[in-house]
C-alpha cells in the first residue's frame, strides 16, 4: 500500500527538521502512542495502540532514519509488531523544501501488513492508514506551528 501527501509548515526548514528529529515531538503526533524511546542517531522504539476494524492491538515496534540529509530529507523505516493481530512494516520518505508560506513537507509511504489485519483487506486497511497518516501530520503541524491540539 501507498500513500503520498504534501503539507504546508507555517515555520522555517530549520525548526521543521528539528521537530523531525524530536522524540517529544515524534510521540505527541503519533496517534495511540504510549511510550516512544531512543534517538535519531540509534532509532526508536515504540508502543503504539490503535484499533483497526475489528482488530485491536498494542504494536511494539523499532523505526530508524536512513539517508539522512540534514534539512532536506530523510527515510523512516521501521516495523511493529501486535501478537495475533499480525504486523505492520514500511519505510516513508519525507522531503523538506522553503517556500513562501515556510516549508512544504512531502512525505511518500510504502507500507505492508500481515496477519489479522491483512485480513480485513485494503479498503479497511488503506482507509485506516490515510487516517493514521493525516492525524500524526495534523498533529506534526499543529505542534510545530505551537498550536498544540493533543
Amino acid at each position: 500500500m501507498e500513500l503520498a501527501g504534501t503539507r504546508v509548515i507555517a515555520a522555517d526548514i530549520e525548526t521543521v527538521w528539528a521537530h523531525l528529529n524530536n522524540p517529544e515531538t515524534l510521540h505527541a503526533s503519533i496517534p495511540g502512542c504510549q511510550e516512544l524511546t531512543g534517538s535519531p542517531e540509534e532509532g526508536f522504539a515504540a508502543v503504539v495502540k490503535q484499533k483497526v476494524g475489528p482488530v485491536s492491538a498494542a504494536f511494539k515496534g523499532e523505526v530508524t532514519l536512513e539517508n539522512v540529509v540534514p534539512l532536506q530529507s530523510y527515510t523512516i523505516t521501521g516495523e511493529g509488531k501486535g501478537g495475533v493481530a499480525g504486523f505492520a512494516k514500511g519505510s516513508a520518505d519525507v522531503r523538506l523544501a522553503t517556500v513562501s508560506e515556510g516549508t512544504e513537507l512531502t512525505y511518500h509511504v510504502d507500507a505492508k501488513v500481515g496477519g489479522k489485519l491483512a485480513q480485513l483487506g485494503n479498503r479497511i486497511i488503506g482507509g485506516f492508514a490515510r487516517k493514521m497518516a493525516d492525524q500524526f501530520f495534523e498533529r506534526f503541524q499543529a505542534t510545530v506551528e505551537g498550536k498544540d491540539k493533543t
